[in-house]
């Protein structure tokens, strides 16, 4: 024992404050949190917003927003070919306490770089109306992405991401990083194309998403004789054998490579996790990503010009250990994360 050392910790931390940081990061998030270095909310207090952020369910009405990043409700699971309830998915990820305010691997507070609020949810005119509900994304998102508001929407079935993808790529393809079990690029089922099993070949076909510029990783399953569309259209499909063969750092080199510096989206399907990780979701598929992998990933894409993101397929019905919840705000927040990078950069 380093007496000498023992009693300069002593002095500095003996009636220190649990608030109380003398490192200057650690510090500066610290007192965003503590109030006279010892009180903070109470986590399971008050109204559930995601990270707390601050609740501006009246933003959208706005004809000014004061804010960079929209973190954005879609409780529409009218899509889903399986088992529905990703409905409920926007309220049980926002219900999740323990994540952030700091992201101890990119080391960031993203709070203390951008502006950002939960506005809600997307005003849906009906709930048995799928079609409707995809032209009221569309109108929202295109409300957000003009006045310059990088919209995190919390699903809701994955075809929300395809009239999401309309709004943000409406001039310009966009790219995208896709995490999934399935390539989700199916084609019209029983007279509908607003399902989840189908946004990307949509959103290819209608000139908002670059094929070239796209990767989907973690596909696996039985399903895959329908994803011909991702091969032929020229997107690069990482399935979840071969991230463990090709490694962490190969894949996420990959990642980076194919989406380049232009615009880029970023859609987190929870299936993209193996049940063990992830079982409150619709289409679960074993053999997948664990979460360690998924946050290795989507840190690994700091710094790409990152223009919107999702997390989808919460079910938390089929959630008993709110495992899913959990996984998804952490994979959200980091997207949060991604999203305070690409700003700052800009």
């Amino acid at each position: 024992m380093d007496h000498a050392h023992l009693e300069a910790l002593r002095a500095r931390y003996g009636d220190a404050k649990g608030g109380e940081m003398f490192d200057p990061v650690f510090k500066e998030v610290a007192d965003s949190q503590f109030r006279n270095g010892e009180q903070r909310r109470l986590p399971y207090g008050g109204p559930a917003t995601f990270l707390d952020l601050p609740l501006q369910d009246d933003a959208l009405h706005r004809q000014a927003l004061e804010l960079d990043v929209a973190v954005i409700g879609v409780p529409m699971d009218l899509g889903v070919t399986n088992r529905a309830g990703a409905r409920l998915g926007p309220r049980a990820v926002r219900a999740v306490e323990r994540i952030g305010p700091y992201e101890h691997v990119l080391r960031m507070a993203p709070q203390q770089i951008i502006r950002a609020a939960d506005v809600g949810d997307v005003p849906l005119r009906s709930r048995f109306d799928l079609s409707a509900c995809h032209a009221d994304i569309e109108t929202c998102i295109n409300g957000l992405r003009d006045q310059g508001v990088l919209p995190l929407a919390v699903g809701g079935d994955h075809s929300i991401t395809y009239s999401i993808l309309r709004a943000l790529g409406r001039d310009t393809p966009v790219g995208l990083v896709h995490f999934d079990a399935h390539c989700d690029t199916g084609g019209i089922y029983e007279g509908s194309k607003f399902h989840h099993g189908g946004p990307f070949r949509q959103a290819v076909l209608d000139g908002v998403l670059d094929p070239h510029r796209t990767i989907q990783i973690g596909i696996r399953g039985g399903a895959e004789y329908l994803w011909e569309f991702s091969y032929e259209s020229g997107m690069t499909v990482i399935h979840a054998e071969e991230v463990v063969s090709m490694g962490l750092e190969a894949v996420a080199a990959r990642a980076r490579d194919v989406v380049g510096t232009a615009p880029v989206y970023v859609s987190f399907d929870v299936d993209c996790l193996d049940p063990a990780y992830a079982p409150g979701t619709g289409t679960p598929e074993v053999g997948g990503l664990s979460s360690r992998e998924a946050l290795y990933l989507m840190r690994a894409l700091n710094g790409i010009n990152m223009i919107g993101g999702d997390v989808v397929e919460v079910a938390p019905q089929y959630d008993t250990t709110s495992n899913t919840a959990q996984v998804a705000a952490q994979i959200l927040f980091t997207q949060l994360c991604l999203a305070a990078t690409a700003i700052r950069q800009r």
